[in-house]
């Protein structure tokens, strides 16, 4: 409105705005000074550190120190420009959203310039003549990797240097939904190239079966708690879980347990497999529960979909959708951290109320699903008002925010199919 002030005499200008103090009206220069001064340090830090993070994941070869400095010149130059809040914050998510389009597939660099990952080292791959580990099979020097709730995973080099995964399980001492038998026959179901490859299975005494696997050194969780991926590394190893789910869901199979750490690869730059089918459901697989009988102890704590948590047992593919959501914005925070939080002992009270507190208590016009579930309206919540996603996800792009608000759903008809997330321009930004 008063940009033609800068066309005007210092002097006059003063005098002028003497005017406008007089007659209790506010100046631009007084407009502009008021945002600023309740913006605070600590609003201007976290867009910095959105930025730093966007430029390091985007560059080849940005070191922090660069992208702090590059993120520290953009909101400089943003802060000065901007004449409202309202503009310096769409600045921001402006320069975000450009950064995205960037693509690379370079590993991040640390600041002595050497990449964060460089393949499998030395000391992963025991040599093929030692005497420790163990021997399953026609798989020797199998050293111990992993202890899992119902299984333990070890690694075995054969002679070539091929590197097998090899999970023992003992199948009569599962308890559903965990059933080792039906691992195997869902994962030979569903090949494809986006499915951990099954290579072969066996039985050992003691009523133990083997399923033995590729193994692959990363799961996506670990790159993230790392900062080891890019960009354009998150959004591949998003995709490859997206076609995986969606290969599986038209097969008829919900995995049931999608999270980070069950995503691997060999490298940040993929491809990704979805694995661990331990608990997955199949209509007409002779281990699985009825359709409308499903299990409701499934999934790991945050990732877990509102409608089991109401005790619905009649949940869907869309039950992943939700948890691919959750990942999803995981992924893209610019801290990695879960979305939702179940507290110290995972508890349903919790995580309902930490979806609750994010998206605003919904009621039955907003969730007409309600009716189907058992265990809605045994406890009264307080009616929270949703947040807007800029604030659920500050410092994200525009597409990756819109991606998880259309996966994190309460009603589940409403969800992003796998296909349907495969098409939206999040994932064609190149």
């Amino acid at each position: 409105m008063f940009d033609c002030f800068a066309m005007v005499p210092s002097n006059l200008l003063s005098l002028q705005c003497l005017i406008f103090t007089s007659l209790g009206l506010k100046t631009y220069t007084d407009t502009t000074m008021e945002w600023k001064d309740a913006l605070g340090f600590t609003e201007r830090l976290r867009t910095i550190q959105s930025l730093t993070l966007v430029y390091q994941q985007t560059s080849s070869s940005a070191a922090f120190t660069e992208a702090q400095a590059q993120a520290r010149q953009y909101e400089s130059r943003f802060y000065g420009q901007a004449t409202s809040k309202e503009e310096y914050e769409q600045l921001c998510q402006q320069a975000i959203d450009e950064a995205e389009i960037t693509k690379t597939s370079t590993p991040i660099a640390t600041s002595s310039g050497q990449p964060l990952y460089d393949g499998v080292d030395d000391q992963d791959v025991p040599p093929v003549d030692s005497k420790d580990g163990q021997t399953f099979g026609q798989y020797i020097s199998c050293l111990h990797h992993f202890d899992g709730l119902h299984s333990t995973i070890y690694k075995s080099t054969a002679k070539d240097g091929t590197v097998r995964a090899i999970k023992i399980t003992i199948p009569h001492l599962m308890t559903a939904p965990h059933d080792a038998p039906r691992e195997a026959r869902l994962l030979r179901a569903a090949s494809s190239e986006k499915v951990i490859p099954l290579i072969e299975t066996f039985s050992l005494d003691g009523g133990r079966l083997v399923l033995v696997f590729p193994f692959l050194r990363y799961d996506f969780e670990h790159l993230l708690r790392r900062d080891m991926v890019t960009a354009n590394q998150t959004r591949n190893i998003l995709r490859d879980l997206f076609h995986a789910l969606d290969y599986v869901h038209k097969l008829g199979i919900v995995h049931r347990d999608i999270k980070p750490s069950n995503i691997l690869m060999d490298s940040p730059e993929g491809p990704a497999y979805l694995a661990d089918f331990g608990i997955s459901w199949q209509e007409g697989d002779p281990a699985s529960e009825p359709a409308d009988q499903k299990i409701t102890d499934v999934g790991t704590t945050c990732y877990r979909a509102p409608e089991i948590l109401f005790g619905y047992k009649g949940y869907g593919s869309a039950l992943d959708q939700w948890a691919a959501g959750c990942v999803v914005a995981e992924a893209i925070a610019v801290d990695h951290g879960p979305l939702f939080d179940s507290g110290p002992v995972g508890s349903d009270l919790s995580l309902i109320f930490s979806i609750f507190k994010t998206l605003g208590t919904p009621n039955e016009q907003d969730w007409p699903e309600t009716s189907q579930l058992p265990d809605w309206g045994k406890v009264e919540f307080h009616p929270l008002p949703a947040q807007s996603w800029d604030k659920i996800l500050p410092g994200t792009s525009s597409n990756g925010r819109d991606l998880v608000r259309h996966l994190l759903c309460y009603d589940s008809r409403q969800r992003f199919s796998a296909e349907e997330a495969l098409r939206h321009p999040y994932f064609s930004t190149h």
